[in-house]
Formats: structure tokens, C-alpha cells, sequence
């Protein structure tokens, strides 16, 4: 159960459900949830509790490996992309697509970033990396 060899990181969950290797987890800012992003192409979203952790959906779209998964901080939206060369942005309750993706033709995306209070997100590619907002969050 320790994870260094010490007592200074101590297992809590074991999380299993993805198919292939998890790139990324992110936890809700206020919810017990935690998403993640692997590369069998999927989203997990988890919820978690003082003593367990379990999955409660998975959300499909992403043709490639998922990069980088993470919630937005200020709507029930999940934003992921991925290798695919793909930004997706998921509504929570539906669990489904929420917007047409965003699609850069020659690059890879890597790592997402939001913005903790104004609408703007962060993404890193192959070539660079872009800041956007969502246009249906003013």
C-alpha cells in the first residue's frame, strides 16, 4: 500500500476500467468526480467517495489516443483532446458531444489548460499551441 517506499504517499483508489495506458486524470474542482483519458480512446468519468472510488460512464468520439482530459472550472463541461488532432467538449449530464470539435489538420494535441476564472482554454500541439474560448459560454 505505500507507494515510495515510505509513508509519504499512501494508495487510496484503484481506479481500472481503461483498455490501454491512462495519459491524463483530473479531479472536479467542487464534485466527486474525477475524469480521465487513455489510449484506448475513451473518457472515464469516476466518482469517489471517503472509501471508494468507481466508474460511472465512459464517453467515445476520440479516433486516437486521449492526451489530456479536464473539467472546465465554471461549467459541467469535460474538455479532452487527443492524438486524433481533436478537441472535444462534453456535457457531464448528458455525457455526449456538447460541441462540434475543434480540428487542426497537421497537428497532434498533447495538454489542455483552463483558465481557473475567464472563459479560456489552453491547448498544446505538435506545432504550437492555440488559446480559445467557447463561443456558447459568453
Amino acid at each position: 500500500n505505500d507507494l515510495f517506499g515510505g509513508n509519504d504517499a499512501v494508495v487510496k483508489y484503484v481506479l481500472e476500467g481503461h483498455d490501454r495506458g491512462v495519459n491524463w486524470a483530473a479531479f472536479h474542482p467542487t464534485l466527486p468526480l474525477i475524469v480521465s483519458g487513455a489510449d484506448d480512446r475513451q473518457i472515464k468519468l469516476w466518482r469517489m467517495n471517503e472509501t471508494k472510488a468507481w466508474e460511472v460512464d465512459t464517453m467515445r468520439g476520440h479516433t486516437n489516443n486521449v492526451s489530456c482530459v479536464l473539467f472546465h472550472p465554471k461549467h459541467e463541461l469535460i474538455i479532452s483532446n487527443s492524438e486524433d488532432r481533436t478537441i472535444r467538449v462534453w456535457d457531464i449530464s448528458k455525457r455526449m458531444s456538447a460541441l462540434t470539435p475543434i480540428r487542426r489538420d497537421a497537428d497532434r494535441f498533447w495538454v489542455l489548460a483552463a483558465h481557473p476564472e475567464q472563459n479560456l482554454l489552453a491547448a498544446g500541439h505538435d506545432s504550437g499551441m492555440i488559446v480559445f474560448k467557447l463561443e456558447r459560454e459568453r
